[in-house]
């Protein structure tokens, strides 16, 4: 397999302008002669199709919500980042770039996370161009704060909203160009299957929930929106249907599968109040601009926080990060979290939460000032925990909840598979080893409004191939596969249910794959996921296989896909022999405690090959080069 990054030649500077001087054009009259396909719809997904559809192509969107206003985006909370130094703080598009490169542990390409730059200010106007209601300063500017792993302010925000408000400015986009006739919305599609033509992505194959039916669906490209899989920890912060299904599938039809280990732990979660919870629910990282974590100073401290005088708590993160402080990034903030719980400092049921404390800002601010900026987050908080976070800290906790791998692609955002292109958060993109906060929804917007639709349309300018029909032999061979795995899975009778063995998959990955990991933990997990995929194969209990509306058929086939995706996530963490951002290996770590990288063995993207069904996959490297930020220590302190 070879790895081809494509990337411009000449100053980074100049790379994307570059690009899109050389990419090839179509005439409008023609565009209309090809067929896209996306599949997703989420801020991705939806800018993505309805930019495509906007430059006259034909547009199939197929998503597994009956509404794309439910797709994950819609959770997102805390903000989106932009380089547009609104105060005057010393922000440029050049501090952003290196900030991104810093915050991914200088594990991400440059030329990427430059554009991810250029680009973010463009994005701010498009957004508020389709009415997103970004919180605005007294003088009508937009207003800004901070996240993570920044000392400037470039979040722009919707109270708690962002992401919801950013997806419903892109959905209406896009239901423009449905009622245009230009994009064909099909709901409740489970993709199952990619279909390829002689190597190249020609369509996908998925399943109508309601019916149970196999559908063929066929274009000229084909573009993969689909999310994340942090659900391979059963627990996370994701929505229970996201899943991993139309990256897998397209992995094992020969897409390679980068940094797929790369998993972000989110300090500031609800901590989980049953073991049979099926979720987590976040709370967005804005919420450290105004609250400190701490905990008491003395382990096992049990008393109510507001017994505890203040000479005795420890502002663990503002002691150990004095120029972050709170706002240390997210894999550090987890791990310090992490550690000072397993010292016995914890609070709550098992000593697994720490608190965020608003006390401060409300005495010297008003409860009004924090209401208008977090009202709705606290009063999700109030209705989930039963408690008021105005008059006691809230209780938060690490959890999964966005992951860094994916499949590769290069410049142009395109797979291994020729006319496979991947967005957003399916892709491994320009986040590295670890994302800022406010830099996924960026990401998601950058590759759906202005990446692919550029680079999509490069491609199809010099493949106007004859159209494949839903009756092509390919199709009908895809169809046939998807059918006879679903009729294998009927085809077992044991007294395991889908979700034991999910929740088993999900204690064993965060155990050994989640915030640490060492080497013995990530063999034996990886003997666990084998014997799980054995008890799925022999003893699973699926009812009535053949029904069309079966809810325990779709969370059958998502787990498999997650228990073949665990392996290789397990894989990819014991073959990278350092520390770097949330891949924190416990053999490589300074005096200090802090992620120790490895330069000189592993300054690269890992992008594994699959060879086929109980075979090893093959692991090749594409290598990082850095010719304007210089690979450092990553510091926070």
């Amino acid at each position: 397999m070879k790895l081809d990054p494509q990337l411009p030649s000449g100053p980074i500077h100049d790379a994307w302008t570059q690009r899109r001087r050389e990419l090839p054009l179509i005439s409008p009259i023609n565009k209309r002669r090809f067929k896209v396909l996306v599949v997703g719809s989420g801020l991705a997904g939806a800018s993505a199709a309805a930019t495509l559809a906007e430059q006259g192509f034909r547009v199939t969107l197929l998503t597994y919500h009956d509404s794309p206003r439910r797709a994950h985006s819609v959770a997102a909370q805390g903000g989106i980042n932009a380089a547009r130094n609104y105060q005057n703080d010393g922000d440029s598009v050049e501090r952003l770039f290196l900030d991104t490169v810093k915050g991914g542990d200088f594990r991400a390409r440059e030329a990427g996370c430059h554009r991810l730059a250029e680009i973010s200010g463009a994005i701010i106007d498009q957004c508020v161009a389709q009415g997103v209601p970004f919180a605005r300063e007294y003088g009508g500017t937009l207003a800004n704060r901070s996240f993570g792993g920044a000392l400037v302010s470039r979040t722009f925000y919707a109270r708690g909203q962002t992401g919801q408000q950013l997806l419903y400015g892109a959905v209406q986009a896009l239901l423009r160009q449905v009622d245009a006739g230009r994009v064909e919305l099909l709901t409740q599609r489970d993709v199952l299957d990619l279909i390829t033509v002689e190597g190249v992505a020609r369509g996908v194959v998925c399943r109508v929930q309601a019916s149970g039916r196999l559908e063929a669906h066929t274009a000229h490209a084909v573009l993969l929106a689909s999310g994340g899989y942090s659900n391979v920890f059963h627990r996370s912060t994701n929505a229970v249907k996201s899943n991993a299904s139309a990256i897998w599938r397209a992995h094992r039809r020969g897409a390679a599968f980068a940094n797929p280990c790369f998993t972000q732990i989110h300090p500031t979660c609800i901590p989980s109040g049953d073991p049979g919870q099926s979720k987590l629910t976040l709370m967005s990282e804005s919420l450290r601009n105004d609250g400190r974590v701490w905990l008491p100073a003395q382990a096992g401290d049990a008393r109510p926080p507001h017994a505890i005088p203040e000479a005795e708590r420890d502002y663990f993160l503002e002691r150990q990060y004095p120029t972050y402080g709170n706002m240390a990034p997210r894999d550090v903030a987890s791990r310090r979290a992490r550690e000072r719980c397993l010292e016995g400092h914890g609070v709550g049921p098992g000593g697994r939460s720490v608190y965020l404390d608003f006390s401060d800002t409300i005495r010297r601010e008003g409860r009004a000032a924090i209401e208008s900026r977090y009202g709705n987050l606290f009063a999700m908080y109030e209705r989930i925990t039963g408690s008021d976070p105005y008059a006691e800290p809230m209780r938060i906790y690490p959890a999964p909840h966005y992951t860094m791998g994916g499949l590769w692609v290069d410049y142009n955002l395109m797979s291994t598979i020729p006319g496979l292109f991947v967005l957003g958060e399916a892709n491994f993109s320009e986040h590295g080893a670890n994302r800022l906060g406010a830099s996924a929804l960026m990401q998601g917007l950058a590759d759906g409004l202005f990446i692919a639709p550029a680079t999509v349309s490069g491609w199809l300018a010099g493949h106007l191939h004859t159209e494949v029909s839903a009756d092509h032999p390919a199709c009908r061979d895809s169809i046939a596969a998807v059918q006879a795995r679903i009729d294998g899975l009927g085809s077992t009778s044991g007294g395991h249910s889908c979700d034991s063995l999910h929740r088993q998959l999900g204690d064993t990955m965060i155990g050994a794959c989640g915030i640490s990991r060492h080497a013995d933990g990530l063999r034996a997990a990886m003997a666990e996921v084998r014997e799980l995929e054995l008890a799925f194969a022999q003893e699973l209990r699926l009812p009535e296989p053949r029904a069309g509306r079966n809810p325990e058929l779709e969370k059958a086939l998502r787990l498999e896909d997650f228990l073949q995706l665990a392996g290789l996530m397990l894989r990819d963490a014991l073959a990278r022999e350092e520390s770097c951002g949330a891949h924190f290996r416990e053999e490589h770590q300074s005096a200090d405690g802090e992620a120790l990288r490895n330069d000189d063995n592993f300054c690269h993207i890992a992008a594994w090959q699959w060879t086929g069904e109980g075979q090893e996959p093959t692991r090749h490297c594409e290598p990082l080069h850095y010719r304007h930020a210089t690979p450092s220590r990553r510091n926070y302190r």
